[in-house]
């Protein structure tokens, strides 16, 4: 049977095997029953050639209305310029998430970005997002599984946000790649969970208690006491539980706190990056690229008498590799000084307190943070003194020396409004 007529179901139930009927109503529509089954198709030209593309077999969800409706939105399509054979085809061959993210992580991740990052986002892809999207196309990955996959994360929304992240730019690198759509991110436009910043800046009482026990971890030792849970069956003796953490770990936590320098650069420091005699440290590399550390007298002090053993600073066990982490020296100190929950990064934080507090503003603090962004530094604002206070008052002293006789430049004190 072939011919034109209107597609119907009885016209399809008529249908003998290896015969098609065109559709009378739109143009190019055809319904073709092969040995058993019948197969909606479209006959079309694109830039002169000539084209098939099979629409979907008869039954659900295709019937002859629902595929004659999906003939007339590809018609429009083609009218378009677009060839949804093409599409199809490209889409076939497109890869899983999986495999793309390989190539994100080879091409783009292990070569742009520090080695720590690469670290991190293997971490995030393996644990969160590969179980959930990893099986599916690149192509086909849609707004709701992102947004689902955001979602399921919001007990941790730090995490959340970041693997939001990760994602948006896996996909923007896809696009660029021709594997998507251009302006088909669908990570983009998904509303970030708030995120509360966790800071702690020490007290003068605090730092105070902090310096004593370096000190006396750096000579004396300070007592281990075992963990009452801890189930220990040959404990030390009492008077030989006492753990001293070196010269260079002592060294290492002063240097934070008197630099405000992340952890890895002070680790990580070399004797050839410091210049005692310029007063600086001059970082080839760091989380923000080349950086250069200004030094104040304490540091320098610090380093001036450091033992140098090794071609690190901070020496570690191994002369040839920087020490691994100061966690078992700040877990001692910090028990000692009582600061319990404090992290070591707080340091950092309790550095940035003092500049700002000490209105140095808030560009200057973060030249010695080393912030590459304005916005980072910004989290420090409220502990800065008003400037604008500080300029009301220094006008309205010398308003009001000049009211009292005074010269310019003679300090008046201001009438203390609450005074009885």
């Amino acid at each position: 049977m072939a011919g034109a007529a209107r597609i119907t179901k009885r016209v399809v139930d008529r249908l003998e095997p290896n015969s098609i009927v065109w559709d009378s109503e739109v143009r190019g529509f055809a319904a073709r029953r092969q040995r058993r089954d019948v197969v909606y198709i479209l006959k079309f030209r694109v830039h002169g050639r000539r084209r098939f593309y099979t629409i979907g077999l008869h039954g659900a969800p295709w019937t002859p209305d629902t595929a004659r409706a999906e003939a007339q939105h590809l018609l429009g399509q083609i009218a378009k310029g677009t060839d949804p054979a093409a599409v199809r085809s490209s889409l076939h061959a497109a890869p899983t998430f999986d495999a793309f993210a390989d190539v994100y992580l080879q091409d783009h991740s292990d070569t742009h970005k520090k080695p720590a990052t690469a670290k991190a986002e293997r971490g995030m892809l393996v644990r969160y997002v590969r179980p959930a999207i990893g099986a599916r196309k690149i192509a086909d990955i849609d707004r709701g599984e992102i947004a689902r996959l955001h979602a399921s994360l919001k007990s941790t929304p730090v995490m959340a946000n970041r693997v939001l992240a990760l994602v948006s730019h896996i996909m923007s690198v896809a696009i660029d790649k021709g594997e998507r759509p251009e302006g088909s991110n669908p990570a983009r436009k998904i509303k970030k969970f708030a995120e509360s910043r966790r800071e702690r800046f020490l007290t003068a009482d605090e730092i105070h208690r902090l310096g004593a026990a370096i000190e006396k971890a750096a000579t004396t030792g300070i007592e281990w006491v075992p963990h009452p849970s801890a189930q220990i069956k040959h404990a030390p003796a009492p008077v030989n539980r006492r753990v001293a953490i070196g010269e260079h770990a002592a060294a290492a936590l002063r240097l934070l706190l008197f630099t405000g320098a992340r952890l890895r650069e002070i680790l990580n420091l070399k004797w050839e990056h410091v210049d005692l005699e310029r007063g600086v440290l001059l970082l080839p590399d760091s989380k923000t690229g080349k950086k250069t550390i200004v030094l104040n007298a304490p540091a320098l002090e610090i380093l001036s008498t450091l033992s140098r053993v090794s071609a690190f600073v901070v020496a570690g066990k191994d002369s040839t590799k920087p020490r691994a982490d100061l966690n078992r020296p700040w877990a001692l100190v910090r028990n000692e000084a009582g600061l319990t929950g404090v992290r070591i990064h707080d340091l950092r934080h309790t550095f940035a307190s003092y500049g700002a507090g000490a209105s140095l503003g808030l560009p200057i603090v973060g030249r010695l943070l080393g912030h590459s962004q304005p916005a980072t530094t910004a989290r420090y604002a409220h502990l800065e003194t008003d400037p604008v206070r500080r300029a009301a008052n220094t006008i309205g002293s010398a308003i009001s020396a000049a009211l009292r006789g005074k010269k310019p430049g003679e300090i008046v004190p201001l009438r203390d409004t609450n005074a009885a």
